[in-house]
């Protein structure tokens, strides 16, 4: 089954997919690991944040994705009105 990575907004640009499966268990350095070197300093900016499982990470090195598991990627949010 796998962690399933989810690339939201321009983080999907930059990853050319919407998600990824990798296999568990994935930590921080594994998620370094297994996106592309850009996404990866993209995920190294405090901007970027972390859910697993639905819930966003205060810390998100301390990632501890379990088999079935969901990480989603969540770049920054702007917006204002329209």
């Amino acid at each position: 089954m796998g962690v399933r990575i989810l690339f939201l907004g321009p983080l999907s640009d930059l990853a050319g997919e919407s998600e990824i499966e990798v296999a568990a268990p994935l930590d921080w350095e594994g998620l370094l690991e297994q996106v592309d070197a850009e996404i990866a300093q993209q995920l190294r900016e405090t901007r970027v944040n972390i859910a697993c499982q639905g819930r966003v990470l205060a810390d998100k090195t301390a990632l501890d994705a379990q088999d079935g598991d969901e990480v989603a990627l969540l770049p920054p949010v702007s917006g204002g009105q329209a």
